[in-house]
């Protein structure tokens, strides 16, 4: 029986209810009455359930799909402005004990390379992180409790946190870890990380246990369950996400919103972030095995109705995507994009072999940071390396009050352009700095407090005389 405040993975994500939406949003796909009344209540800005998500996504009606792309646009502008937060990944071993089909990573294949970084590696690979300007991170690991268990993950994050060259440090680790126990979601927190990330791949249980026929992952509800037992753990932040392309796209669409009301409802805090993965060809994986493949035109309708339904979230989406789909996602939604990205284990302070092979898939966007930089202030976003909300203590529930009550650019906004501002002023290339002074000097028209554009004035003046990492 659904339950969306039930601890039990098989209620909060009911196999049934989910049919029945789908259903329901079929019999209304041309409900035009409906559909508009449903948009209506969108352009609150408070969200929507996941049944009335998934009438949306059914719509067929041309106009109305119209006005849902112009919402999610007015929604995300409203919401988080212009600003588009960088990260990078750092995968620190792929070593696997699972057997998932989609993954070069599970134990049985014998062609990839199995690596794993030491402490002086990271530390070599967060220097070069920091000299491209990067500042947050996410780690990535394989499941692996002899060759990755915690303590080497807690022991490479406080290596990642030490180090500091010239301007550089990372001032945010997320992690992206298999499930575990609410003990060790404990010494994460201590260690200081920020989200605790971690992919459902598909809601659709029988799916899940197919796709994962050995390893301790294939255990459905300790893996659905995980995000709770992080939060008890003191984890204030928490990011969901499916790989499109496992199961029908609006199973797992309805599937990943039931998700976020569960942890709303049972939890006090919905996702921080929801990322929106496709499939993509690796080592041993093709993608056309997989006849769940989702077009273009209905990715971006997904991460529209993701936007609509759940509008405090942050939306990733990572260098999976091509630069033409991030730009078209960007409009729809995206808050968050990887620059740069390597996902291979290492390979930022040298690039790998040819005859090695460590990489979980590969990357359809290949620029330089330097290069999505440029981009992002050319199509007039604010690129932003900022993490002062984590580090003043603005998590979980007090960021989402922020949020929900229109607040957040107050501090965003200038957090933003002074991060902007370090960067233009450490890493980036003539022409990047150039557009990027040009885009702080129109935003800063744009910060409604006055006092705290005079601030941000001031500071922006102090980077420049060589001061770092002022926030608000």
């Amino acid at each position: 029986m659904y339950n969306s405040k039930s601890r039990n993975a098989t209620e909060f994500i009911s196999h049934e209810e989910i049919l029945d939406t789908l259903e329901y949003a079929r019999k209304n796909k041309s409900n035009k009455t409906l559909i508009n009344d449903i948009l209506n209540k969108a352009s609150e800005y408070k969200g929507l359930n996941h049944r009335e998500a998934a009438v949306l996504l059914e719509c067929d009606l041309e106009e109305e799909n119209q006005k849902i792309k112009d919402l999610a646009y007015e929604i995300k502008q409203k919401i988080y402005g212009n600003r588009i937060v960088m990260f990078a990944p750092l995968y620190l071993s792929n070593y696997c004990v699972n057997g998932c089909v989609y993954c070069p990573y599970h134990y049985k294949n014998k062609h990839i390379t199995r690596k794993k970084l030491t402490q002086e590696d990271i530390a070599r690979e967060v220097i070069a992180l920091q000299d491209m300007g990067h500042k947050r991170l996410a780690i990535e690991t394989g499941e692996d409790p002899v060759n990755c268990p915690i303590e080497y993950v807690l022991e490479s994050i406080n290596t990642i946190y030490s180090i500091k060259h010239k301007n550089g440090a990372i001032r945010r680790v997320n992690v992206n870890i298999a499930a575990t126990t609410v003990e060790n979601y404990h010494k994460l927190k201590e260690a200081g990380i920020g989200t605790y990330i971690l992919f459902q791949e598909t809601y659709h249980k029988e799916n899940y246990e197919k796709l994962h026929p050995t390893g301790p992952k294939h255990d459905y509800a300790y893996h659905t369950e995980a995000m709770d037992r992080a939060m008890e753990g003191g984890i204030d932040d928490v990011g969901l996400g499916v790989l499109f392309g496992l199961s029908p796209y609006r199973y797992d669409l309805v599937g990943l919103l039931m998700h976020a009301e569960h942890l709303e409802a049972a939890m006090g805090v919905g996702p921080h972030t929801i990322s929106v993965p496709r499939i993509r060809p690796a080592d041993d994986i093709d993608p056309s095995n997989f006849s769940n493949a989702v077009p273009d035109d209905e990715f971006e309708k997904i991460v529209s109705i993701i936007r609509i339904a759940v509008p405090y979230t942050g939306m990733i989406v990572s260098t999976r995507e091509s630069k033409k789909m991030r730009e078209r996602l960007l409009k729809l939604g995206v808050t968050q994009i990887s620059g740069a990205s390597r996902t291979s284990v290492g390979g930022y302070c040298e690039p790998e072999s040819e005859d090695e092979n460590s990489a979980q898939f590969e990357v359809n966007d290949n620029r330089t940071l330097d290069e999505v930089i440029n981009w992002l202030l050319e199509l007039g976003y604010i690129p932003s390396f900022c993490t002062a909300c984590y580090r003043e203590g603005r998590t979980g529930d007090r960021f989402m009050r922020l949020v929900k009550a229109g607040q957040i650019a107050n501090c965003c906004q200038p957090n933003a352009l002074l991060t902007l501002q370090e960067y233009l002023e450490d890493y980036a290339s003539q022409d990047t700095k150039v557009k990027g002074e040009f885009v702080i000097s129109n935003e800063l028209q744009h910060i409604p407090n006055e006092k705290v554009r005079q601030v941000t004035i001031k500071n922006l003046a102090e980077i420049k005389n060589g001061m770092r990492d002022f926030r608000f």
